[in-house]
């Protein structure tokens, strides 16, 4: 048993630094993070200049809930490895959420995109971006962009579906690319919240007491002085969550941002307006009749204003964007072999938008079958067809997850049907069976109604996903875990004793060469001393090319292709890859 562990341990000591960033991606995919974090400061202290191994550190901080830990890494990544895509494009992931440094996010990205023009992953990150701050169009084009290069990326997919619904950050009211902290903006809307809703609550009930104790109890007088005691109740609690607010320079662009709130002060500064207004008239001696449709108007307006804003909200909501082309989207995802986690995301996305999708056809219903029994009950017929969009994805997208989904389904098909047929059977004249068609559909409408409002009502309770849009969710893969290209001794060695090093690189004349003087780093990255006059066309375009032959093996030569980054009076040039062979003859290449 000694020896067994000894050998292990010796096995152990023996890893190089690529070797414990192969045991750390490891960890990481299977889920272990802590452990994956002590395999790369393993890598990290063996070998201080392997950017991967940083790399790794700042994706095992982040799997953790430690941004703050992870930057500082994924920053000595770029700075090891400066022309690294992989390296930009977790440090873009990092900084997305630290605040103040989003442009950064951007530039980094943008970066990797000009660094690797050949993957979709930044084309990805620049569409979460842009996704993130509710810029949808923008997204879109990086998220078709991306799939263009990978057809089958399901973070882009998903995604993808999120910007053609218009879909709903997180925290709309904050921009990310604000200086201020999210924590700070977000105690102001919650602020702002809760003093809409308590004013809201507070007028609406003391208008119905006021009104049951005139009506009711005959203490008028009294009742309006209680309203009158209301109002004075409103000031100490309206300068409570002012004193909350301490970013009030933000809160104009945050009312922008996030409209809804904006909506629901305005109805919370009408309503109390209202029942000031209330109250004045019922403190009038006499009141003419004529007033009286102007009182009622106005207690309409304090207890009516937040459930008539809630539906209109409502509707708006399951309008915005395009959930058929998002549903097409996300059930592309599940049918790609997605990752687990991208599987998982698109299955919930799914889900929703399937909902969405439903209340859509049901509020389409609603106005026609309305509409017909009002003025032409033929007209009904037309309801046969709603439904067939809403039937066309649910059977694409084989979403077999919520038992509730297909029960509301049903009886908005049964509803449909029904109208349909009772429209039909009255214009034949079969009046009794008309009747109970009629009665069977606008049954089934509101039963419709039911299982939804009871499917949100149990989501609500356990904490779930519920069937709106705010349930919908980012795919956000893990970025910035490839492997960094290691040069091997022999191309260390060619590079160490070559007489004559050729630089390749383009311009707007096209491609050219220049001699160069090249050396190696210990991290793997060549040292450049060429001509100035290729350092601006390097800058317009970084991927270059460099050749060197062996003199003491004549017949081998070394092309490596990378990203070269100007570096005080040098050239950095990150490998992104190595073709070796031997001369003569271009079929004796090898990779």
């Amino acid at each position: 048993m000694g020896t067994d562990a000894s050998g292990r341990n010796d096995n152990i000591s023996n890893r190089s630094s690529r070797e414990w960033c192969d045991e750390a991606l490891a960890r990481l995919n299977a889920g272990r993070p802590e452990s994956a974090l002590d395999a790369a400061r393993r890598a990290a202290d063996l070998d201080p200049g392997a950017e991967w191994a940083y790399r790794l550190i700042s994706l095992a901080h982040e799997r953790l809930g430690r941004d703050a830990d992870a930057a500082p890494a994924a920053e000595r990544a770029v700075e090891l490895a400066r022309g690294s895509w992989p390296a930009r494009l977790r440090l873009a992931a990092v900084l997305r959420r630290v605040p103040g440094r989003w442009q950064e996010a951007v530039e980094h990205a943008t970066l990797a995109g000009k660094f690797a023009p050949e993957e979709p992953g930044p084309e990805v990150m620049r569409g979460d971006l842009a996704l993130l701050r509710g810029e949808h169009t923008g997204a879109e084009q990086s998220y078709r962009t991306a799939l263009a290069i990978d057809p089958g990326h399901p973070q882009a997919r998903v995604n993808l579906g999120l910007s053609l619904l218009r879909w709903d950050r997180p925290r709309p009211h904050h921009d990310p690319a604000w200086p201020v902290d999210p924590r700070d903006t977000g105690r102001a809307r919650r602020a702002l919240e809760v003093w809409s809703r308590q004013a809201r609550l507070l007028v609406a009930a003391a208008t119905l007491a006021i009104a049951g104790a005139a009506l009711l109890l005959d203490w008028g007088a009294q009742a309006v002085l209680g309203g009158f005691a209301v109002l004075v109740l409103l000031a100490p609690l309206t300068v409570r969550q002012a004193r909350r607010v301490a970013v009030w320079s933000y809160v104009p662009a945050m009312l922008r941002g996030d409209p809804w709130l904006g909506a629901a002060l305005v109805s919370t500064a009408v309503s109390v307006l209202a029942f000031a207004a209330w109250l004045l008239l019922g403190a009038m001696p006499s009141v003419p009749f004529a007033f009286d449709p102007v009182w009622a108007g106005l207690a309409g307006i304090v207890v009516l204003g937040w459930p008539a804003l809630a539906a209109v909200r409502a509707l708006a909501e399951a309008w915005r964007g395009h959930p058929l082309l998002a549903l097409a989207e996300t059930v592309h995802a599940r049918t790609n072999q997605a990752l687990a986690q991208a599987e998982r995301t698109a299955r919930r996305n799914a889900g929703v938008l399937l909902w969405i999708v439903l209340a859509r056809t049901w509020s389409v219903l609603v106005p026609l079958v309305g509409g017909a029994l009002a003025v032409e009950p033929r007209a009904a017929v037309a309801a046969v067809v709603v439904p067939y969009p809403m039937i066309r994805g649910y059977l694409r997208a084989r979403h077999r997850d919520d038992r509730w989904l297909p029960v509301a389904m049903a009886l908005v098909v049964l509803s449909a049907t029904a109208c349909a047929a009772g429209g039909l059977l009255g214009a034949w004249r079969i009046e009794p069976a008309a009747a109970w068609a009629w009665r069977a559909g606008l049954g089934a409408m509101a039963a419709a109604a039911v299982v939804f409002a009871a499917r949100a009502s149990r989501a609500w309770w356990r904490g779930g996903p519920g069937p709106w849009r705010a349930s919908l969710i980012m795919c956000d893969l893990p970025v910035g875990a490839e492997p960094s290209f290691a040069l091997d001794p022999e191309v260390r060695q060619t590079f160490s004793y070559a007489r004559g090093i050729v630089l390749s690189f383009g311009d707007s004349l096209g491609p050219r060469v220049a001699g160069a003087v090249a050396s190696v780093t210990s991290s793997g990255e060549l040292r450049v001393i060429t001509e100035t006059e290729a350092w601006d066309a390097i800058e317009a375009d970084p991927r270059v090319a460099v050749f060197a032959a062996d003199p003491l093996q004549r017949r081998f030569w070394v092309e490596v292709r990378g990203i070269a980054m100007a570096d005080s009076d040098v050239l950095r040039v990150t490998p992104k890859q190595v073709l070796v062979g031997e001369f003569p003859g271009r079929h004796q290449r090898r990779q």
